[in-house]
């Protein structure tokens, strides 16, 4: 696998999206998705502007406050600001912020001091209610969409907390949505994804992403992104799969108007409307990093560490020799839409090497870099970010996000 150059296709493994000439002209082919048992889908690049950017080659960098300007969750004492597990977090055009808490079954809103406010849904499988909430989106108006499984729904309140109804998708997705989001409109982005049958690392993890109206009537897809190789490791767990080392897949973040997707094994991002129509694909260099045998014997290593005395037979499996290892490591873990529009890529990390996160402008120009934060990121704003720590007591943390000096 060689490093992306600006002649190349925009390869999502099986979704393709054939570009024209170098120089940022606008591709205009329509391009069949190979989808075996299922229908073919077609990817419109017509009209699509192509932005490429050497980020690698900037020192711009954005910055988070040292401190978090808002902390809730930290009072074991008030059980509406202590949190069992957090499905989701949200703001407000009011600076409120939204919470899923898993055990609660409930969505939370606090106003900007961190005060609750009140609490929406409760354990149960009518509308408004929740089995296992996960996931909150803020969309126009101030409307709370809230995921919840199992099967996968949605539940849509007023800021205000009352239960707007309830959305379900058909045909009915079983498990959780493997990502993507909801729009403005009341779309919503969803994907399920096919482990495959064979048991010897010949098939890889298959995704397909699906784009349902307000209403939860499929509407366009699927169309279908492949993920890494999967399979059983001999004398291992008989009912555990697993992939590659460092294998490539998809990642999918869908807010506002727009769908954005990429795939490990590429650098790029490409944005899509709701009728999976692509507007835009922004591609930067990235010369990529060849997996060798000391960054797997130091994965091996760090996980030995890491699992001390609570080692089992899934970790014999992690670091089976049987398990097969990908040529390069991943560009791309994971793609966020900020609520200001900016593009926000999470580069993967390399073992014993945190990579940050890479932003793009609306116009897919390159704005920033942006430090790995020991937390998980639920959401990018304009001079704000979302995170919760992923140590210790589940809370939630606004921190100030500073634009390059």
């Amino acid at each position: 696998m060689t490093a992306l150059n600006c002649c190349s296709h925009v390869l999502l493994v099986t979704l393709v999206v054939l570009t024209a000439a170098c120089g940022g002209q606008q591709p205009g082919e329509r391009v069949a998705t190979d989808l075996p048992h299922e229908e073919s889908v077609t990817l419109d690049t017509t009209g699509a502007e192509v932005v490429t950017s050497a980020p690698l080659n900037s020192d711009a960098t954005c910055t988070i406050s040292e401190e978090p300007t808002l902390v809730i969750g930290d009072n074991e004492y008030d059980d509406n600001q202590w949190f069992s597990v957090i499905r989701g977090i949200a703001r407000l055009s009011d600076e409120s912020i939204v919470v899923a808490d898993h055990s609660a079954a409930e969505v939370r809103i606090y106003d900007r001091q961190g005060r609750h406010l009140r609490s929406m849904g409760r354990s149960g499988e009518g509308p408004g209610e929740f089995r296992q909430p996960l996931g909150v989106w803020v969309t126009a108006g101030d409307t709370v969409w809230a995921g919840d499984f199992r099967p996968w729904r949605y539940n849509v309140f007023t800021a205000e907390g009352e239960l707007v109804r309830q959305v379900n998708l058909k045909p009915v997705y079983l498990n959780s949505s493997r990502g993507g989001g909801v729009l403005d409109n009341g779309f919503t982005i969803n994907a399920r994804q096919n482990l495959g049958r064979k048991s010897d690392f010949s098939e890889r993890l298959s995704f397909f992403v699906e784009v349902h109206d307000s209403n939860g009537n499929l509407t366009d897809g699927p169309f279908k992104m492949l993920g890494p190789r999967q399979g059983t490791i001999r004398g291992g767990p008989s009912t555990l799969r697993t992939s590659e080392l460092f294998g490539s897949r998809p990642n999918i973040d869908a807010l506002g108007s727009t769908i954005a997707l990429v795939h490990g094994s590429k650098p790029e991002v490409v944005l899509l409307d709701q009728k999976l129509n692509v507007k835009m694909i922004l591609r930067y260099d990235d010369p990529g990093q060849n997996v060798t045998d000391a960054h797997v014997r130091a994965w091996r290593d760090n996980r030995r560490e890491r699992r001390g005395d609570a080692w089992d037979e899934y970790d014999d499996a992690a670091i089976s020799p049987d398990r097969p290892v990908a040529d390069m490591f991943p560009y791309i873990s994971t793609v966020k839409i900020g609520r200001d529009g900016r593009i926000w890529v999470k580069r993967s990390n390399l073992p014993g090497e945190e990579r940050g996160w890479l932003a793009f402008g609306a116009d897919g120009g390159f704005v920033c870099h942006l430090a790995a934060m020991p937390s998980y990121v639920w959401e990018f704003g304009e001079d704000y970010v979302l995170l919760e720590p992923e140590e210790g007591t589940p809370t939630v943390r606004m921190h100030e996000l500073k634009p390059p000096s």
